[in-house]
């Protein structure tokens, strides 16, 4: 699970608990403006191939950083249904997919936060 904070043209996705181990990552932050879309992540939606450095055990949990063909993402998520999708440019990560306790809520704060 993953807290994600919005700080003036910065968003901090703060890794919680034991995701921090799984992950190997206590923090992802990037600009506001490498945000080019934001949406619910679908439950059957797999990361890339390449893991690196991270844990992945399917259909149970992704957690870590994964790259693919000119992709490299960042993954929190137990497939459960909370998760978020985060797409990004001009940043070193292309994608984040992360599990919130809100989905809807972390939606509204980033389509706000990027509309303002």
């Amino acid at each position: 699970m993953v807290e994600i904070e919005v700080t003036g043209t910065t968003v901090t996705v703060h890794v919680r608990g034991a995701h921090q181990l799984l992950a190997l990552r206590d923090q992802v932050t990037f600009p506001l403006s490498s945000v080019t879309g934001v949406g619910p992540a679908l439950i059957d939606e797999r990361p890339p191939w390449v893991r690196a450095p991270g844990t992945f055990f399917p259909g149970v949990i992704a957690a870590g950083t994964f790259r693919g063909k000119g992709r490299k993402e960042f993954w929190d998520t137990r497939f459960d249904g909370n998760g978020l999708s985060i797409e990004l440019t001009g940043h070193d990560l292309t994608r984040l997919v992360v599990d919130v306790a809100d989905p809807d809520a972390a939606l509204r704060t980033l389509a706000h936060s990027r509309a303002a």
